[in-house]
């Protein structure tokens, strides 16, 4: 078998509010530098897209309606759309290319005119712009953490030698993922992310295996917390699939 063949993540950047006080504030999710997005902006966000779905269910209208990102994927995205713009600008990155909403409005089956499909764009076109040109073939730690990942989702067959899937995986997207994920790892730092200890653990997927299951990963903020966190977790697939 080989291995599932590689897509890039998805992601969304949300509202920006100046920064005010200490970085502990009640009812702030997450802190980049002198940035901020609150509880009540998610919640405004997933409002919105929430009427949306409503609005699709509507009975005249038919079809599925379509499923909201969770909340703690609604703060990620911001995270590190926020550190994709600073870094950006702060290095002279330029996009290669723009993604314009009605293409993303394609893919979720949310309006194009929604915040969280405008601000998606917008960051799909500023990730074109990161340093994929500094890749480089991934290290044994990095390729076993990927191999490790496929394995468990049951992206990856149990009976494949990692020897086989390692030389399978090592392709141009994967290392170009891991060159951004070093970005976004070092301006984590960098621009100070904090994140509500509500959210804790937070990764944000950089490169996936499917939109369900994630290939590589950046952490944002701190590492964990002992709070209950808001992280959803996909359900795993029932068998390994073949790419396409």
């Amino acid at each position: 078998m080989r291995a599932r063949r590689l897509v890039a993540a998805a992601s969304v950047v949300v509202g920006l509010v100046a920064l005010t006080g200490c970085r502990t504030e009640p009812g702030v999710a997450a802190y980049v530098g002198d940035q901020r997005i609150t509880e009540d902006t998610v919640d405004s966000i997933l409002d919105e897209l929430r009427d949306s779905r409503a609005a699709t269910e509507a009975p005249e209208l038919g079809g599925p309606a379509p499923e909201l990102p969770p909340r703690s994927q609604v703060v990620g995205t911001w995270v590190v759309g926020t550190l994709c713009d600073q870094v950006s600008a702060d290095q002279g990155y330029q996009p290669l290319g723009r993604v314009e909403p009605v293409q993303v409005a394609g893919q979720l089956g949310l309006p194009p005119e929604s915040e969280y499909v405008r601000q998606l764009a917008a960051l799909h076109t500023c990730r074109s712009g990161l340093p994929a040109g500094n890749s480089v073939a991934p290290t044994e730690q990095e390729l076993a953490e990927v191999i490790a990942a496929g394995r468990a989702a049951g992206v990856i067959s149990p009976d494949t030698p990692d020897a086989v899937v390692a030389g399978q995986l090592d392709v141009p997207q994967l290392r170009n993922a891991l060159a951004s994920r070093r970005v976004l790892a070092e301006a984590a730092g960098e621009y100070d992310v904090t994140v509500n200890p509500r959210y804790r653990p937070l990764e944000f997927p950089v490169l996936n295996f499917s939109s369900e299951v994630a290939a590589v990963s950046v952490l944002l903020g701190e590492p964990g917390s002992d709070a209950v966190t808001d992280v959803s977790s996909p359900e795993p697939p029932a068998g390994a699939q073949q790419p396409a």
